[in-house]
């Protein structure tokens, strides 16, 4: 299974000019954590280039005293930014996420571009769902069991 079959397209993004002050109303308007931090490369097409997390905002600008509206996600956003590709796996993914030590990854595609996002929880849904089928399999294997010994 590719991570681009369960990587959420609808990426929440920001600009590195965007004030903190912007990026926290997204994040509040969206009802997300984080943004993906972006250059415009084309028409439509995105480059990730960072991630900002509503923790960065915290740790780095309210908790220093910092101005917020002058203050833009490029000055605080991680830039050491690790991605997986939309072909990749889910094993693959968590292995980059285990080694990296980050709870979202964004994902792109062929051209660098990107196409999604894939966090921790994305990935904890996808493995109940997969141990629900299994508990599905062994709970029809005992009661067809049981069938045929009476």
């Amino acid at each position: 299974m590719s991570i681009g079959e369960f990587c959420n397209r609808e990426v929440v993004y920001a600009l590195r000019e965007t004030t903190v002050v912007e990026a926290a109303k997204l994040m509040r308007s969206h009802h997300v954590g984080s943004l993906v931090v972006a250059d415009e490369v084309s028409a439509g097409k995105r480059k990730p280039v960072g991630i900002v997390t509503d923790r960065d905002i915290v740790v780095e600008v309210t908790a220093t005293g910092l101005d917020p509206k002058a203050m833009t996600v490029g000055d605080i956003m991680s830039s050491q930014l690790a991605t997986v590709h939309e072909e990749d796996t889910v094993e693959q993914t968590m292995e980059m996420m285990r080694f990296k030590g980050v709870r979202r990854l964004p994902v792109v595609g062929r051209d660098g571009g990107l196409a999604g996002i894939i966090t921790v929880d994305d990935l904890l849904e996808l493995m109940a769902e997969n141990l629900m089928e299994l508990t599905r399999i062994i709970s029809r294997e005992q009661a067809e069991e049981a069938r045929g010994r009476k």
